[in-house]
């Protein structure tokens, strides 16, 4: 079949409108499990402290009738402290772009301010999990805040040549040779928790350490069964029940693969010095400027009542 000869068709025609949907798909992850789930505390200084504790070890207590009572020596609480870390982005929009039309939004400026806002609330996530000490910062050099493996010292395993950081924010872990995370290593680290008196609650770990999860063998954690009727195949790891306690697993983007932490959520929490907030800067020009920014940092309110699973291969 051919066409007519001389036959108008839509690719002789000018001036066809173009065919452009309404709306923009974004399908890019914007989950932050950790950041959004611990409390939200105030903190009053760029340097933000708080205090632990724990009881002495159980020991013989017996006495005779009318001894001479002795006091016993007592152990200061331990006093920590991490730094507040500024998150800043900013976008700058020609003001042109208040006179022209767009598909999919209103205006650049809103739907800028929002995507940045999604951006570095996963910036945030990300520092929470990072193996990154605490920096005081200066005139010349950013403020940062010591990230969630830095703090946890008492119930770890990792693997050959690796260390525990000392604790108190001021130095990162040392990573050792990768190894595989199995159900050995983390049930040993939940018993080790107990024995500190942690209650952990939620396991946060990559994909790929979930994956691995999925094969933890045992009738209390892991499901895989056909239902009857839509023939759907399910396999779910929505807790796992131990002797040493319950816990969720909670898959997550922004941490290290090989990292794989057991928290107790209440232990931990975010010091907000200053909230998230959309800040219209100076004008300078033909332009408009904001800003979105957010300072906070992270507490561990007592590192005995959680773990961490460290050296995890990846593949």
């Amino acid at each position: 079949m051919a066409q007519p000869t001389n036959t108008f068709d839509s690719y002789d025609a000018v001036g066809i409108r173009e065919s452009l949907e309404d709306i923009i798909y974004d399908v890019s992850p914007s989950e932050t499990p950790f950041y959004s789930s611990v409390a939200k505390v105030k903190a009053t200084n760029t340097f933000h402290e708080w205090q632990t504790d724990a009881l002495r070890s159980s020991a013989a207590n017996a006495h005779i009738e009318g001894d001479d009572t002795v006091a016993e020596a007592r152990t200061a609480t331990t006093r920590l402290g991490n730094y507040s870390q500024i998150f800043k982005n900013a976008v700058t929009i020609a003001d042109t772009d208040s006179g022209l039309k767009k598909a999919g939004r209103a205006a650049e400026m809103a739907y800028a301010v929002l995507k940045v806002a999604k951006e570095q609330k996963l910036d945030i996530e990300k520092a929470l999990f990072d193996n990154n000490a605490r920096v005081a910062g200066n005139s010349t050099t950013a403020r940062e805040l010591a990230g969630a493996p830095v703090w946890l010292t008492s119930n770890t395993s990792f693997g050959s040549g690796g260390a525990d950081a000392t604790g108190d924010g001021t130095d990162a872990r040392t990573d050792g040779t990768q190894e595989a995370f199995t159900q050995a290593r983390f049930d040993s680290t939940m018993q080790s928790i107990w024995e500190s008196g942690g209650r952990p609650d939620v396991v946060y770990l990559s994909a790929f350490q979930m994956n691995v999860a999925l094969g933890f063998t045992g009738n209390n954690n892991q499901r895989s069964q056909v239902q009857a009727g839509d023939e759907k195949v399910i396999k779910s790891l929505a807790v796992y029940v131990t002797p040493w306690g319950t816990v969720e697993f909670m898959p997550t983007r922004e941490n290290r693969s090989r990292d794989v932490f057991i928290m107790q959520k209440d232990m931990w929490a975010v010091g907000v010095l200053r909230p998230t907030k959309n800040i219209e800067l100076a004008k300078t020009g033909d332009s408009t400027k904001r800003q979105v920014v957010t300072e906070l940092t992270l507490v561990c309110k007592n590192e005995a009542s959680c773990g961490g699973i460290f050296d995890n291969a990846t593949s």
